[in-house]
Parts: C-alpha cells; sequence; structure tokens
C-alpha cells in the first residue's frame, strides 16, 4: 500500500532474496523510463524502498505520480 508522507508516495517491497528484488527494480527502470518519470529508491537485499514525487511540480505529489505507482503495482 503506498503512502502519502512528506509530499511523496511511498512503498516498500520485500522479497524473497537480493536477485528477486533487483529484478523486480529493473522492471521498475523500464517501466520508468516509458513514464518518463523516475522513482527516488533504495534497495538492501531484500528490501526496495520506492518514493515517488513530481520534482518539475516543486516536490508535490501529481498525477504523473499516481499512475507510476499504479504501473508498479500491476507488476
Amino acid at each position: 500500500m503506498w503512502k502519502e508522507e512528506d509530499n511523496r508516495l511511498k512503498r516498500t517491497f520485500k522479497f524473497n532474496d537480493f536477485q528477486e528484488a533487483f529484478a523486480f527494480m529493473t522492471r521498475v527502470a523500464f517501466l520508468a523510463e516509458s513514464h518518463n518519470h523516475h522513482p527516488n529508491w533504495s534497495n538492501v537485499y531484500n528490501t526496495v524502498i520506492i518514493e515517488l514525487t513530481t520534482h518539475d511540480t516543486g516536490n508535490l505529489i501529481t498525477e504523473k505520480d499516481r499512475k507510476l505507482a499504479a504501473a508498479i503495482d500491476a507488476i
């Protein structure tokens, strides 16, 4: 579930291991590129944390963020 916090949509994803987490990040990278909207994210072993905000609007949550979040959920 995505949470709105500090003008960002945030979500933590947990996987069985690093390889699954990295595969997910690779899929998100291609998705983000196709949306021309790129996440702030981090990865430690099996955990990926994604934060979405629209930099062009002064770091506010916009429809662009919501669309990318929905597309990520569909992976």
